[in-house]
C-alpha cells in the first residue's frame, strides 16, 4: 500500500512538471510569432487560478444544485464525513447531497479548512456503512491529499493552453505576429497558418490526455489513502464494484465538474477512456483487494 502511495505521488509530481513545461514551451514558440500570446496567457491563467481558488466550491454546487446534508434525513453519512475527519485528523468538512438516483460522491473547496464533501441520493441509498465509509475516506483523501488544489491548477493549465491555440490561430488568421518583409512574410505566413492548425488541434488535445494522466493518478492514490483511514479495503472496493453495475448516468452532472467525482458520471465508449479522468473500475477494485 505504501509503496502505491510513494509510486503514485512521484507520478503525479513528473507528470505536472512536464506538463508545466510543455505550456511554457508551448507559450514560448508561439511568441516568436506573437510577442503578446505568452503574457496574456499568463495573466488569463493568473485570473482563472484566482477566480477557481476562491469561488469553485461555489459554482460547482449551485450547478449541480446541491443541499446541506441534514443529519436528521442523513444520518450515516454525516455521522462517516465526522468519522472520517477524525480518522485523517482534518476540519470536519461540510456534507452536501445532490438528489439523483445516480451513486456518486466528489470532494471540492481550496484546503481542508474550506473543503466539503458531497454526494448523490442514490449513493447514500444504495450503499451500506462499511461502503459509505470507504467512498467517503476516498474523497477523504483527496483533499488530505491536497487533490481539490492540484486539479483545480491542472484543469487551469488545460485551459489557458486551449486559450494560446485559440488565439495562435485567429492572430495567424487575421495577419497578426511580428513585422516582415512582404516577400518573407508571404513565405512565413503561408507556414504558420500550417503550424497554427496543427497546435490547434494537437495541444488542447495532449493537454487533455495529461489532465487525464494525471488525474487518474490521483484516484489510485485516493483509493490507497482511503483505505488506509478505514483499514478495510474491501469496503471501497464493493462500493466501486455498485457504483460500476449502474449505467444510470447522472442527470446532474457536466463535463467540466465530471473530474471530481469518484467514478466517471457519464457512459463512456473505448474511444473516451483515451481522455477519461478514471481509472476502470475494476483495476481499482483489484488493486483495493491485493492491499
Amino acid at each position: 500500500m505504501y509503496e502505491q502511495i510513494s509510486a503514485n505521488i512521484w507520478r503525479s509530481r513528473i507528470l505536472i512538471v512536464l506538463f508545466i513545461a510543455f505550456f511554457i514551451l508551448f507559450g514560448y514558440v508561439l511568441s516568436y510569432y506573437d510577442p503578446i500570446l505568452m503574457p496574456l496567457a499568463i495573466i488569463v491563467a493568473v485570473l482563472m487560478t484566482v477566480g477557481s481558488f476562491y469561488h469553485s466550491d461555489k459554482i460547482v454546487l449551485a450547478s449541480m444544485k446541491a443541499r446541506v446534508a441534514d443529519k436528521a434525513e442523513f444520518p450515516h453519512f454525516v455521522n462517516s464525513v465526522e468519522s472520517m475527519a477524525l480518522a485523517a485528523g482534518l476540519p470536519t468538512p461540510k456534507a452536501y447531497v445532490i438528489d439523483d438516483p445516480s451513486p456518486n460522491a466528489f470532494a471540492t473547496g481550496r484546503d481542508p479548512e474550506h473543503a466539503l464533501i458531497c454526494a448523490t441520493t442514490g449513493l447514500i441509498a444504495m450503499m451500506n456503512r462499511q461502503e459509505l465509509e470507504g467512498v467517503v475516506a476516498h474523497e477523504m483523501s483527496h483533499i488530505k491529499n491536497y487533490d481539490i488544489r492540484f486539479m483545480m491548477l491542472v484543469a487551469v493549465l488545460v485551459g489557458a493552453i486551449a486559450l494560446m491555440a485559440d488565439w495562435f490561430w485567429w492572430s495567424a488568421r487575421l495577419g497578426g505576429g511580428r513585422r516582415r518583409s512582404s516577400r518573407e512574410g508571404d513565405q512565413l505566413q503561408a507556414i504558420l497558418m500550417v503550424v497554427a492548425l496543427v497546435f490547434m488541434i494537437l495541444a488542447p488535445i495532449s493537454a487533455a490526455m495529461v489532465q487525464a494522466a494525471i488525474s487518474r493518478k490521483r484516484e489510485y492514490l485516493a483509493d490507497a489513502s482511503g483505505a488506509m483511514l478505514t483499514r478495510f479495503p474491501e469496503g471501497l472496493a464493493s462500493a466501486l464494484q455498485k457504483i460500476g453495475s449502474s449505467a444510470m448516468p447522472m442527470e446532474s452532472a457536466n463535463k467540466a465538474t465530471a473530474h471530481l467525482f469518484i467514478a466517471n458520471p457519464f457512459q463512456a465508449g473505448k474511444l473516451a477512456n483515451w481522455f477519461s479522468t478514471h481509472p476502470p473500475i475494476e483495476d481499482r477494485v483489484q488493486k483495493l483487494r491485493a492491499m
